[in-house]
């Protein structure tokens, strides 16, 4: 399913977006999608994290346990899709 949406970025941003997303080979709005999922991705981990610091577990042993949650929170993003790498 894809939305159509209108956005307004810099000149600057734009340009080093479209910049990026040639050098990938992939258009303005899929490196977009793939730019955004990765920043909610980042946003999901940095909050578990924390939420892990804060109850005092060891990182490195919580990360080896959430597996799952990994999974999950990528079928929520994903939709099942395989991420991009």
């Amino acid at each position: 399913m894809t939305a159509k949406v209108t956005l307004s970025f810099s000149d600057d941003t734009i340009e080093e977006a479209r910049r990026f997303a040639k050098r990938e080979g992939l258009s303005l709005s899929a490196w977009m999608d793939q730019a955004a999922r990765e920043k909610a991705l980042r946003e999901v981990f940095t909050a578990h994290a924390d939420a892990v610091n804060r109850a005092g577990f060891d990182l490195e042993t919580a990360a080896v346990a959430d597996a799952r949650e990994v999974a999950m929170v990528d079928d929520v993003l994903f939709g099942g899709r395989p991420r991009a790498a």
